[in-house]
């Protein structure tokens, strides 16, 4: 048996030398791949991607309409975004955990899961209320924001156009003070983008971008309105609402007023999208939640219950898909960071209007035109009749033709219901109905002219490949094809029926078309003949 090698201490001082060098050399070869595979990803990022990357992002209102889009589109397209600072508050009695995890279940992050299945850990939910005074942010959280937050996104309020002045102050004009002032203390603040509304200014011919007079102060405002009552609010409301139509317009205008004489020379845009309704193309065609404004009017008479409304056809409508909307938002942010970084720096916030009528205009009668197109490929299970949707800009031929087509009808069901031992409703109903109808006349009545010369710009001056990524010229817009989506998203989306109902559906629809007719000959006999009596009576 040989005898064992002995190795000399220095022997096996330099083995293991060399060994921890080989290891170190190994390690740095391995950082340098890392870093190696960083900056080629980096180098492949487009403009809008690089400007995002690393970035810590702080939205509010990301549990609304477009701030869910808003926080897929980030996470989906800009791979390098650090966090997503989601200010989220306790609702009907669920906490903020179990209020995001519902969201991330609804179908429009589904293709996110599948493309970016690992982006969850980007999320971070804090606990907040932008009704509160320091939006309700604990002294940990909000160091937190202030030491990480790069970029802001300002995307909650009430958009109901007729709030009670009181929680539309606070929300769509305190709510962003305090968020501004938290702004202040960030670090590392690059830019703020507020999102305002097209209709800011409702009341003028003309919107430009640019800021308005709004006579009306916020502090003051506020003081008032705190020592009266609710009643005596909305007795003074005409007056203090000025030319303004409503509430929402009016305390948009207000905080964009504020926002301009607190900004300080920050990074502040201030964005202003028109009607919002459904996506065109992303993440899903035709996506939506709610029922707002047009979607309202849209559902109201596909299911035969709104039949008709005061509105010009001739006037434009003004609606944008969300997706182009947040794409534009996105972009500008970027904008409006570089501007001010620049030797000149802006001497006030920059804002853009996006809107639809300036390059692809759609009217009110061809909104109502293509829906009725549209609804007979994707009829509501839910219909009780069939479409026939009157316009009138005439106020007067409104309330005949509402008295004829909404409360007869609705009184004789009402009428039946009772006879049959049960609750009558459709009187209620139709209250609401020509409540929300009201609220829209002001905006289907008067042509607003738009200026976007500011979006249009920064649409030429966007990168093809961002063009590509982020794609918000309304030019390109195909309006048939857009409500072809819109009709059948309803249906999905907000009425939660699959398309194997479709057939049964259609069924249904033509069995109503044939009873609207018969309906209609027999108004048609029924007026001939009192139309012939009352001039028997006078030969």
């Amino acid at each position: 048996m040989a005898a064992p090698q002995l190795i000399s201490v220095s022997d096996a001082i330099n083995e293991n030398l060399i060994k921890n060098e080989k290891e170190i050399n190994y390690c740095a070869q391995c950082i340098d791949s890392v870093d190696e595979n960083m900056n080629n990803k980096y180098e492949n990022m487009t403009e809008i991607q690089k400007f995002y990357n690393g970035k810590n992002v702080l939205i509010t209102g990301a549990t609304g309409f477009l701030g869910k889009i808003l926080v897929e589109k980030l996470l989906r397209c800009c791979p390098g975004v650090e966090n997503l600072y989601l200010l989220v508050r306790q609702k009907r009695g669920k906490d903020i955990y179990t209020r995001m995890e519902e969201i991330f279940d609804d179908p429009v992050f589904s293709r996110l899961k599948d493309e970016v299945p690992k982006f969850r850990h980007k999320v971070v939910v804090v606990p907040a209320d932008c009704e509160a005074a320091g939006l309700g942010l604990t002294l940990t959280d909000r160091q937190m924001l202030t030491e990480k937050v790069n970029i802001i996104f300002h995307s909650a309020a009430t958009v109901k156009f007729d709030e009670h002045l009181r929680a539309a102050l606070v929300t769509n004009v305190r709510a962003p003070l305090h968020l501004l002032r938290l702004a202040r203390d960030m670090k590392k603040l690059d830019v703020l983008m507020h999102i305002s509304t097209a209709y800011s200014n409702s009341h003028l011919s003309e919107v430009e971008e640019r800021f308005y007079p709004c006579e009306a102060d916020c502090e003051q405002l506020q003081q008032m309105i705190d020592k009266l009552s609710d009643s005596q609010i909305n007795n003074m409301l005409p007056k203090i609402l000025g030319p303004w139509p409503n509430t929402y317009t009016f305390t948009k205008a207000l905080a964009e007023k504020e926002l301009r004489l607190a900004a300080g020379g920050m990074p502040i845009g201030i964005f202003r999208p028109a009607i919002v309704i459904s996506t065109a193309k992303e993440p899903l065609k035709g996506w939506l939640d709610n029922m707002y404004g047009p979607t309202g009017v849209a559902v109201g008479s596909a299911t035969g219950i709104l039949r008709t409304m005061q509105c010009d056809e001739l006037v434009s409508a003004d609606i944008v898909p969300v997706d182009s909307v947040v794409n534009c938002l996105m972009v500008a942010a970027c904008s409006v960071h570089n501007a001010y970084k620049e030797n000149s720096p802006p001497l006030e916030p920059p804002i853009f209007n996006y809107v639809s009528s300036v390059e692809k205009r759609i009217t009110w009668g061809e909104f109502v035109s293509l829906n009725m197109q549209w609804i007979h490929y994707y009829p509501f299970s839910d219909a009780v009749w069939f479409i026939s949707l009157r316009l009138t800009k005439s106020a007067l031929v409104n309330k005949v033709y509402m008295f004829f087509l909404h409360l007869i009808p609705a009184a004789l069901v009402d009428g039946l219901a009772i006879c049959l031992g049960k609750k009558p409703k459709m009187l209620k109903v139709y209250r609401k109905i020509h409540k929300f109808s009201t609220v829209l006349t002001y905006f289907c009545t008067r042509e607003i002219k738009f200026c976007n010369s500011r979006t249009r710009e920064l649409w030429e001056k966007t990168s093809e490949a961002d063009k590509q990524i982020y794609p918000f010229s309304m030019s390109a817009m195909n309006w048939e094809e857009y409500f072809q989506d819109y009709l059948a998203g309803i249906r999905r989306f907000l009425f939660k029926e699959s398309d194997d109902t479709l057939p049964q559906a259609r069924i249904k629809w033509k069995r109503l078309y044939y009873l609207h007719q018969i309906a209609r000959f027999i108004f048609f006999v029924l007026a001939v003949y009192a139309l012939w009596w009352f001039l028997s009576l006078l030969w």
